[in-house]
């Protein structure tokens, strides 16, 4: 099912393909980010990812939650968007030989995956909101805040020694 058919005909639809949509992401990030901490060569960039790691399990589980709570069936949908993020990743970390440069795309990569999963919770909050669902909307903000953090966190470590060692 595409985002823009007629499979999606109300806000509820829109919200449930939306969860189906971030559930996908997140369960691939689960295979993506161990290898992304496999290659990283900064030691704090190899341990924020398995921090990460550890918190997209978390929200594997906290999405779980929100779809019974909304009495759907928990199921993931394609996400092309993911996909096409992840294996952008892959391809740039292939061609980086300096392992410097290498885990300033790593961040690079991990923060245009945040950023994509800041969008899709930010948007299911405000929707969850709108259909009464304010109780699906506190388990989301709670991911959504985790996912925030760990970009502010992605661009300090950037910022104050990633890429000026990149640069050097």
């Amino acid at each position: 099912m595409g985002l823009f058919t007629k499979d999606i005909k109300t806000m509820d639809d829109l919200f449930v393909h939306q969860l189906q949509d971030i559930y996908y992401a997140e369960k691939q990030l689960l295979k993506a980010i161990p290898k992304m901490a496999d290659k990283a060569t900064d030691p704090m960039l190899k341990q924020g990812f398995l921090t990460h790691l550890d918190e997209t399990k978390g929200h594997v589980k906290r999405l779980e939650q929100v779809f019974e709570m909304h009495g759907v069936q928990a199921k993931a949908i394609d996400c092309p968007a993911i996909d096409g993020i992840i294996e952008e990743a892959d391809e740039t970390a292939g061609e980086v030989e300096d392992k410097k440069v290498l885990d300033a795309a790593l961040i690079n990569a991990a923060q245009a995956v945040e950023h994509y999963e800041i969008v899709r919770y930010g948007s299911l909050v405000s929707w969850a909101k709108l259909l009464g669902r304010n109780d699906c909307a506190a388990v989301l903000q709670k991911t959504l805040d985790e996912e925030k953090a760990t970009d502010k966190k992605l661009n300090t470590l950037a910022e104050s020694q990633v890429n000026l060692r990149a640069a050097g």
